[in-house]
């Protein structure tokens, strides 16, 4: 390589130019030439360079190319980190020994394992002297332990365990668990969560791509809303209520009674099919019109886990909240509110013919079967502790009850209210809503004055040891002698089920409530059951335990109004999202939820043709 001379002006101009001159051809001679190298395309079609055609003075031949996938995104076709929480002895590639299943199990909780990062990696840096030679050297003792009997009396004191037994009312997802083993009592969020079957629900309502959803509401936000609201206004009261047994009050585990069932017939109609409320809509009596069962769902929706559905009819200046037949409104659910709530069997793919051949039996314990259980024992327990001899009648008889039954009528008794949703004196938004009471208590007063009105209901125990279960204790042996801790765990369990309730009791002016502990006779027998015990309580002291607020239930129901009276006259949905704490609001065609009504009419107008 020929050295380049600097440049240095000796004279003149021209004589300048023409040592620059000079310089320049120099150093264009010295410069290296740039020339192409050859590149080998792949033959075999695939992805890298072949390893047919790797020139052997390539030195990098020998190292592999680190795993990736061809759906990997953008950025992650190689990884770099091993996401084991063991990241020293990740990094220099020493095989794991320490705590190996603690260390398996942390790693599920954090996520899927990228493509090719469990592989040994050929990049590795080992650098293992350095780190197996270090070690911390610490000649200090150990300071004693001072959680002696303080701690422990301050444990077993007012301090602890009173924010136990107020967290237990109110909170959903933790608590007061009582299940073996005294250490769920903390009821620490995501503890074995990767073990649970968080299968996704599905939508209570298929939702049509026609559909225009008009709002999207999250929970959170509805818990913040706030209205209070007047006592309201008895219109008019139908139907016929039986007296309460009081014996059932003296139930206990060792005098228990069977459940019998009985054929009683008891109405669930809908808003629109009720005549009593078309001759309240002729007369212009509120705005909104709805039922005590319809009502109940929206106020505690934040408490609610499975999805559901209210169907909103806009007519006018008129509102009306309907449910769908065979829709979520006539079951009752179990341990929806549980950290691990019972589950359905996965539908069988209908690709899969072995899938379908291959399909058992659902099980009773069931996320389904559960509530057609439930739904039975509430029925039958409400016929059954009721003195039908005892009779007190309304001011009218059932409105839905047909000269062409036979069938006996159940206890019920339907009053129709009025509450004022009004924020200010001159506005004019009411809502009417037809409540049920289950029997009257004798000698409070008159039933139809609403004296010693009781609504009656059941919870029910299937299998403790049971998928679903919720660290329910066993109620034959704890129901007498801790029936704190038996309450205390279906508050947590059943929040929303037992707010529906206590809501219901409080819009239909009930002075009573009686919940029915009932069990299976045998757990693995979903068809026989005993009542071990019958609680007694009032509906506002029941709400205040259960933290339960009416304030924010009715400013949910002004919130939805306000809603659907800015929209046209039409008909809309209220979607309570099946995996998300959200409401979603739709717009649908009138004929939504009428097809399978009109193809019936259709096929019984044609019978006679075809019988013809």
């Amino acid at each position: 390589m020929v050295k380049s001379e600097p440049y240095v002006s000796h004279g003149p101009r021209s004589t300048q130019i023409f040592f620059i001159d000079v310089w320049l051809r120099r150093r264009l001679a010295t410069m290296a030439s740039f020339s192409l190298p050859p590149i080998h395309d792949n033959p075999d079609g695939g992805w890298g360079p072949s390893s047919s055609n790797i020139p052997e003075q390539f030195k990098f031949k020998d190292i592999p190319y680190a795993p990736f996938s061809k759906s990997d995104k953008l950025g992650r076709f190689a990884d770099w980190n091993d996401p084991m929480s063991d990241g020293r002895q990740a990094a220099t590639g020493l095989p794991a020994t320490r705590d190996t299943r603690g260390a398996a199990g942390r790693s599920r909780r954090e996520g899927a394992q990228a493509f090719g990062s469990g592989t040994a990696s050929a990049f590795a840096y080992f650098h293992v002297e350095d780190e197996s030679s270090f070690s911390l050297v610490d000649n200090k003792a150990a300071p004693p332990r001072r959680s002696g009997g303080f701690a422990r009396g301050r444990t077993s004191g007012r301090g602890t365990s009173s924010f136990t037994g107020r967290g237990a009312q109110r909170s959903r997802g933790g608590g007061f668990t009582t299940g073996r083993g005294g250490a769920q009592r903390g009821g620490r969020k995501g503890w074995r969560d990767w073990e649970k079957n968080n299968r996704t629900r599905e939508s209570s309502v298929a939702i049509s791509p026609q559909w225009a959803m008009l709002e999207e509401i999250e929970f959170h936000r509805l818990a913040k809303l706030k209205l209070e609201v007047d006592d309201p206004e008895d219109i008019d009261t139908y139907g016929r209520i039986f007296a309460y047994e009081k014996t059932y009050d003296r139930i206990t585990t060792k005098t228990e009674r069977p459940l019998q069932p009985l054929d009683r017939i008891k109405y669930n109609t809908t808003t629109s099919d009720d005549p009593v409320i078309q001759q309240l809509a002729a007369k212009d009596t509120a705005t909104i019109y709805t039922t005590d069962v319809i009502l109940s769902v929206l106020m505690c929706a934040p408490r609610s886990v499975y999805p559901w559905d209210i169907v909103i009819v806009r007519e006018g200046n008129h509102l009306f909240f309907d449910k769908r037949d065979g829709g979520p409104f006539d079951t009752v659910t179990v341990n929806e509110n549980a950290s691990d709530p019972p589950q359905d069997p996965v539908p069988p793919n209908p690709n899969n013919p072995s899938e379908k051949a291959a399909q058992e039996a659902p099980s009773i314990n069931s996320a389904t079967s559960l509530s057609l259980e439930a739904t039975y024992i509430n029925q039958n327990f409400g016929f059954q502790s009721v003195v039908e001899s005892v009779t007190e009648d309304f001011t009218h008889p059932n409105p839905f009850y047909g000269p062409e039954e036979t069938e006996p009528l159940a206890s019920c008794g339907y009053r129709y209210r009025v509450f004022d949703l009004g924020v200010t004196e001159d506005e004019d938004v009411k809502i009417c809503v037809r409540t049920e009471v289950d029997a009257f208590i004798a000698g409070q007063g008159s039933p139809r004055e609403g004296h010693g009105l009781v609504t009656i209901r059941a919870l029910n125990e299937f299998d403790p040891r049971a998928p679903g279960a919720g660290g329910a204790p066993d109620w034959r042996s704890k129901l007498d002698s801790q029936r704190g801790a038996v309450v205390a765990t279906e508050m947590k369990n059943n929040s929303c089920k037992l707010a529906k309730w206590t809501v219901q009791s409080i819009l239909a002016g009930a002075d009573h409530m009686r919940i029915g502990y009932i069990s299976r006779v045998n757990p693995k027998d979903n068809t026989r059951h005993v009542i071990l015990s019958t609680a007694s309580m009032r509906p506002i002291d029941f709400a205040a335990q259960l933290n339960v607020s009416l304030a924010n239930g009715w400013g949910i129901v002004r919130t939805i109004t306000d809603l659907c009276m800015k929209m046209p006259e039409g008909k809309y949905v209220l979607i309570k999202d099946p995996n998300k704490s959200v409401i979603r609001l739709y717009a649908v065609p009138m004929t939504a939820f009428t097809t399978e009504e009109d193809e019936g009419e259709a096929f019984e107008g044609e019978e006679p043709e075809l019988a013809a």
